[in-house]
């Protein structure tokens, strides 16, 4: 009962006070109604509730019509594996026609066991058991007769953090860039490390469950990290360590207006790259007359009775492609990978608005071997794979690589690429240039050690020849016979 009195008695003393303060604030809210603080509330409160502008990547077409194009190779390819396949099996099945069949031998029963190692470099152990059992029309039936297990078991790596984990693949990384130490022990973990890794096990974990083929372990374990670097002037620096695989996409009319012809009849190259620009002049691209030929095979097809409603939906979805692709091939120049050094990173990260996240263009140093190249980002590749750079800069690595062979299968090349510091505008390549920029981003991370300096690219691309001076013109000389001249007149 006391406590309820002193309930009261609390509550009929604050309210004066909670009525003052009221008093107050309404004052106050009158007063701040002359003053410009409710324009500024009010201008606060729309940023926060305006919907926020969607953030388009530059060069987010250029990616995304790169992947469109490769998967679409990838698909051609598999269609004409299938269809070599069929031819085979059915020649394959006319000679056993042809020749007298022997008598069926009795199948073995018992357990027989293999271990071998796939393409992929997996090992691989297998157990297949064959017994006897009932008729065919209750096997059939028998969910328990006929049954497999598959187990498939994949460790996830752990990116490498600190200095010396890095030399193990890089040695001398400190002498080349003394100033990447102090760098390296703040550094983050990119979430790019992870998201590729999980982008690997997803795409195992999808393949392993449909049969399909397997990534190998190659492909599975590229990348020894991915760092987020930041010197103290702010540059921002994204670090890969990885291996080198090779792409030899491209094409550009002004620079190259011929290319071999299995380039320009292929299924599978790819005239494009992210990179591209303007044309300069009215020379057309090599490619145009390629891909023009593909739409007349596949209009032939399209007309043909036997030919499938499906594959008949498919070719014109490719004509479509091929189009659109021409005429972008007749309006932009792209880079050359067998001319022109250039590094891929994958398209989800291109496309990223991660602040440190690389883009087409931007400017960026390869080392390995001791030495170091200035690059640019010049292509999109697949999400489940890093290290990849052009048949330019393969080459410089190793004399030996080609489109079907790497430079560098260990994880010793190091990427360093500089998110933010592309041009304004696009052109074609200028290796001066790349390697003038590519100095100065340098420096402001500490620079290049003592004895070591930039590569210095070279222009290989043929050039033309030029004509062959006309012959000089020489006067006839006089004749013998020429009539004198006629006599002064007296």
């Amino acid at each position: 009962m006391n406590a309820q009195k002193s309930s009261k008695r609390g509550k009929s003393k604050g309210f004066p006070r909670l009525g003052s303060i009221l008093l107050l604030l309404v004052g106050a809210g009158i007063g701040l109604c002359f003053t410009g603080f409710p324009g500024k509330v009010k201008r606060g409160l729309r940023e926060i509730f305006a919907p926020r502008p969607a953030i388009v990547s530059p060069g987010k077409d250029d990616i995304s019509r790169q992947a469109e194009a490769q998967i679409r190779a990838e698909l051609e390819e598999k269609y004409e594996r299938d269809i070599a396949a069929l031819k085979k099996s059915m020649e394959d099945a006319e000679k056993q026609n042809a020749e007298e069949a022997p008598p069926a031998p009795e199948p073995d029963l018992g357990t027989i066991t293999d271990v071998r190692k796939l393409r992929s470099g997996i090992p691989f152990k297998t157990a297949v058991k064959i017994g006897k059992g009932g008729i065919a029309s209750k096997e059939r039936v028998d969910d328990a007769s006929y049954t497999a297990t598959y187990e498939l078991s994949l460790r996830l790596p752990v990116p490498a953090k600190t200095m010396a984990e890095l030399e193990t693949s890089s040695p001398d990384l400190a002498k080349i860039l003394p100033g990447l130490t102090p760098l390296v022990e703040k550094a983050e973990v990119s979430s790019w490390f992870g998201k590729l890794y999980e982008n690997k096990a997803g795409r195992v974990r999808r393949d392993a469950n449909s049969l399909n083929e397997l990534l190998t372990k190659h492909n599975i374990y590229d990348c020894e990290t991915i760092l987020h670097l930041k010197s103290a002037s702010g540059r921002k620096v994204f670090f890969l360590q990885a291996e080198m695989d090779v792409v030899s996409d491209g094409s550009d009319g002004d620079r190259l207006p011929e290319m071999p012809v299995e380039i320009v009849d292929s299924p599978n190259y790819q005239p494009f790259t992210s990179y591209g620009w303007p044309k300069k002049t009215p020379v057309p691209n090599p490619m145009v007359a390629g891909w023009e030929r593909r739409i007349g095979l596949a209009q032939k097809e399209l007309a043909e009775p036997a030919t499938t409603a499906a594959r008949k939906t498919w070719l014109r979805e490719r004509v479509k492609f091929l189009k659109r692709g021409i005429d972008d091939l007749k309006a932009r120049s792209f880079l050359i990978a067998d001319y022109d050094p250039f590094i891929v990173i994958p398209v989800d990260i291109l496309t990223s608005s991660d602040a440190f996240a690389p883009n087409v263009g931007d400017y960026a140093v390869v080392i390995h071997g001791g030495k170091i190249y200035p690059s640019i980002v010049g292509d999109g590749g697949p999400t489940f794979k890093v290290g990849e750079g052009s048949l330019r800069f393969a080459r410089e690595l190793n004399p030996k690589a080609s489109s079907y062979s790497r430079p560098v299968s260990d994880l010793k090349v190091s990427y360093l690429v500089f998110p933010g510091s592309r041009e304004a505008e696009r052109g074609p390549p200028d290796f001066e240039k790349w390697r003038q920029r590519c100095h100065e981003l340098l420096g402001e991370i500490g620079g290049l050690g003592d004895g070591y300096a930039l590569h210095q690219w070279q222009d290989t691309l043929p050039k033309p020849t030029p004509p062959a001076p006309a012959p000089a013109i020489t006067p006839p000389p006089p004749t013998s016979d020429a009539a004198a001249p006629a006599p002064a007149p007296e």
